[in-house]
């Protein structure tokens, strides 16, 4: 995509503005402030990727969308800590679970709406056959989700220590960790036998 098509596409300048908006409004009087700067290290290294890599692999206008609605479901989990925020508290309350679900429910998003662009990575660049893209798609939504649960430790012990429980979200939960890469790979699960229904439905219909 050239820069006269950027400058054409609405939907992606949308994308972006909306972003920078949600950024904007979750950075003003955070929870915990240095609790906040750590969850955005992966807002700007995921920014920076996409922003870099654009120039050489452009991702569908769907893509991009579904990487602004995980980036901004973070967001707001950065703002309030995923512990505290309102949203799970008010889950919480609604149907009687013991503890603030909304780290779970975007673990799951990550899944759900990462999987997508993931696989039209593979399609796109590896060459891979789209009867194997849906397999091997859901493989590497799990396998990335654990590399980032290892990360996530080792970041919080290096960085910021004291903050370990908040940043990590853990909730006291010894098994959080695997939990959360269950989810992960459940949504992708979900997202790729959706996109399967969707590219099934669209060859039968086509002459």
């Amino acid at each position: 995509m050239t820069g006269q098509e950027f400058r054409s596409n609405r939907v992606l300048q949308g994308l972006i503005l909306w972003l920078l908006l949600i950024w904007i409004v979750t950075a003003i009087n955070p929870l915990y402030p240095r609790d906040w700067l750590l969850e955005n290290l992966m807002v700007f290294f995921w920014s920076a990727i996409l922003t870099i890599s654009y120039r050489w692999f452009q991702f569908s206008n769907l893509s991009y969308g579904l990487f602004v609605l995980f980036l901004s479901l973070h967001l707001v989990g950065a703002h309030y800590t995923y512990a505290e925020t309102p949203f799970g508290f008010w889950l919480q309350e609604w149907l009687g679970f013991q503890r603030n679900h909304y780290d779970r429910i975007v673990h799951f998003c990550f899944g759900l709406l990462i999987a997508y662009p993931m696989r039209e990575i593979l399609l796109r660049s590896s060459g891979l056959k789209p009867v194997w893209s849906y397999f091997i798609t859901v493989n590497c939504i799990l396998a990335f989700s654990a590399i980032y649960e290892i990360i996530e430790a080792i970041t919080a012990v290096i960085v910021s220590p004291e903050l370990g429980a908040a940043y990590l979200g853990t909730q006291g939960d010894e098994w959080d960790a695997q939990k959360d890469a269950l989810l992960a790979f459940l949504g992708g699960v979900a997202a790729m036998l959706v996109t399967w229904g969707y590219a099934r439905n669209r060859d039968r219909m086509s002459p």
